[in-house]
């Protein structure tokens, strides 16, 4: 498909102002900012946008130009503290399309629900600028893959928000099995319990609030009433917005799994127990419980986690224990361990003890590594390929769950799963009108 008809087909009808939104001509460009300065722009500004945002201007000649949210108070709020902590003062939209054509926008950082990651990521590739999106990649599997093609075609920088794959713990705990540290890999044991997983407590619908524009919110998924269960920071717990806590917490930490070997397929079998079990009802559509077997050609991934409850081994409420011949390695954000198997013949370690305990976040590493792929046009430490395949290992999950299959097969040549066709309806979305999918 060539750019023009593509352009033609993704254009839409801007609601509210009464004309269509065509992706500017930058996008027939491969212009490059000057590598000395670097404008950002952010669509959605309430939590992690912001945050990620504020990490990019930590760095050098970064500016901020455009903001946008369909919420006034969050926009008014965020960009107020734009002006006043960095004497930034950036143009505010409530419709993205609208800022996409806002032509001294160099690169643009997506922190909205996961159901709008994809049209809003092709959307700002088409109108030639970089793009930084949160996690998960995407909603659904299909819209992981357009997201990849289009990043391939339109040639940008695009770096998803698993920033595990900037941090020294991680970058540590992947040096030390690569080096054989622990022995062979075994088996990967992977869990996360938060109480917020179980979901809000439920509450009856009310009009939208004031300033707020719910239909853009919505966008592509179907229309709906509004809930401040379903709104702000809760929406996760529903399906046409989000994974539940499979999709928020598995897509890091199972992405961490897969680097271990350096997988960069999808899965072939998943083996899957989901179920609500907590002890009342709350407002959720997804999972508050699951366990997941991912079989890899040596060795095995296993996922498990208990939403409402914030304990979990080694003491961790999340965490990875990679299982070896010689130890067994336990990481999260805040620490790395080496626990040494006990050789009896010996009467020794089989290997040495190590501990690190003063790990941090690492979103200001991976904003600094997406700055600089910008400039040299890298490729960065999670492009989109990357995403794909940890988004799919959360997504297959949650549709075996869901369609009650306890295992499914998939074929990543044909897209499709090969033995249940429940799951194939799952694949990918059907947008609300007037958004159309793209297509690739």
């Amino acid at each position: 498909m060539n750019r023009r008809k593509f352009i033609s087909k993704t254009a839409i009808t801007t609601a509210g102002f009464g004309m269509t939104t065509v992706i500017p001509a930058k996008a027939l460009s491969s212009e490059v900012s000057p590598v000395d300065t670097i404008n950002v722009a952010l669509i959605g500004c309430r939590n992690m946008g912001f945050g990620i945002l504020q990490h990019h201007l930590s760095n050098p000649g970064v500016n901020c130009v455009a903001m946008c949210d369909v919420d006034d108070s969050v926009l008014s709020d965020r960009s107020s503290a734009i002006k006043k902590n960095y004497n930034q003062f950036p143009k505010l939209y409530k419709d993205f399309r609208k800022l996409l054509e806002q032509k001294d926008i160099d690169a643009v950082i997506i922190g909205t629900p996961d159901h709008w990651h994809c049209l809003m990521t092709v959307y700002a590739l088409q109108s030639g600028r970089d793009v930084y999106v949160e996690k998960p990649m995407a909603n659904t599997i299909g819209e992981c893959s357009i997201m990849v093609k289009a990043a391939n075609y339109y040639h940008r920088i695009v770096q998803v928000d698993q920033q595990q794959r900037s941090g020294f713990i991680f970058l540590k705990a992947m040096e030390m099995i690569k080096n054989g540290s622990i022995g062979k890999l075994r088996r990967v044991n992977v869990w996360a319990n938060f109480e917020y997983g179980a979901g809000q407590n439920i509450v009856p619908d009310e009009p939208v609030p004031q300033g707020v524009d719910f239909d853009m919110w919505l966008g592509p998924a179907p229309s709906r009433t509004f809930n401040r269960t379903r709104f702000h920071g809760n929406w996760r717990m529903f399906w046409d917005y989000g994974g539940g806590l499979m999709s928020d917490w598995g897509v890091h930490l199972l992405d961490i799994a897969l680097w271990a070997k350096d997988i960069t397929s999808a899965p072939q079998k998943v083996l899957v127990y989901g179920a609500n079990t907590f002890h009342e009802p709350r407002s959720r559509e997804t999972f508050d419980s699951m366990t997941v077997t991912y079989p890899k050609d040596d060795f095995v991934i296993n996922w498990d986690m208990t939403a409402g409850i914030e304990k979990g081994p080694f003491d961790s409420s999340y965490g990875l224990a990679f299982v070896g011949d010689l130890a067994t390695m336990v990481v999260n954000r805040s620490k790395l361990v080496v626990y040494p198997e006990w050789d009896s013949r010996a009467k020794k370690p089989r290997t040495d003890e190590y501990r690190y305990t003063e790990g941090k976040e690492s979103h200001g590493e991976h904003v600094k590594n997406f700055i600089e792929c910008i400039k040299s046009r890298k490729k960065p430490a999670c492009p989109p390929e990357t995403g794909r395949v940890a988004a799919l290992h959360v997504h297959m999950a949650n549709i075996a769950a869901r369609t009650g299959d306890s295992m499914l097969i998939w074929d990543d040549t044909a897209n499709k799963f090969t033995n249940s066709e429940a799951a194939n309806k799952l694949i990918t979305p059907v947008y609300r009108s007037p958004w159309g999918l793209p297509e690739f």
